[in-house]
């Protein structure tokens, strides 16, 4: 049995699946324009962030563990609306959590928003990456 998904991403895996197929596509674009903005703090701080090479547009991620809970920053261009929406969805789905629950996230999530005939494989993959970089970066951040 699969370890259930944590209720944010749980939510908005749900509010996917709930739309017809079209509308999903538009829900993926405004999540792209709800991408959190970087903390001031980070803003000029490039050599903070890892690129995630699996995605074909200029995708940063940033991790924080402080204590027990994560949070997870992301940068990417505002011309790549799907990749920008997927960072989105993780950073707002992943931020807050403790550190288990980011780390039982099924690698797989991206294929489970029913966007697999709308959304190329490429794109899911860089999806994949990201939320692969992102618990790396978890599993190294929480190891004090």
């Amino acid at each position: 049995m699969s370890t259930p998904l944590p209720e944010s991403l749980a939510e908005i895996r749900d509010d996917f699946l709930a739309l017809g197929e079209k509308d999903r596509l538009q829900l993926l674009l405004e999540f792209s324009n709800e991408l959190p903005e970087l903390p001031e703090e980070h803003r000029d701080r490039t050599d903070l962030f890892e690129r995630v090479e699996e995605c074909q547009s200029p995708v940063f991620l940033l991790v924080e563990v402080p204590g027990s809970q994560v949070a997870v920053h992301a940068t990417a261009p505002a011309e790549s609306p799907t990749t920008r929406g997927f960072a989105s969805i993780l950073v707002q789905g992943l931020s807050g959590l403790d550190v288990d629950e980011v780390l039982g996230v099924p690698g797989d999530f991206a294929f489970d928003l029913g966007l697999t005939a709308a959304v190329s494989p490429l794109r899911l993959r860089g999806m994949t990456g990201m939320l692969a970089r992102i618990q790396r970066q978890v599993r190294e951040k929480s190891r004090a």
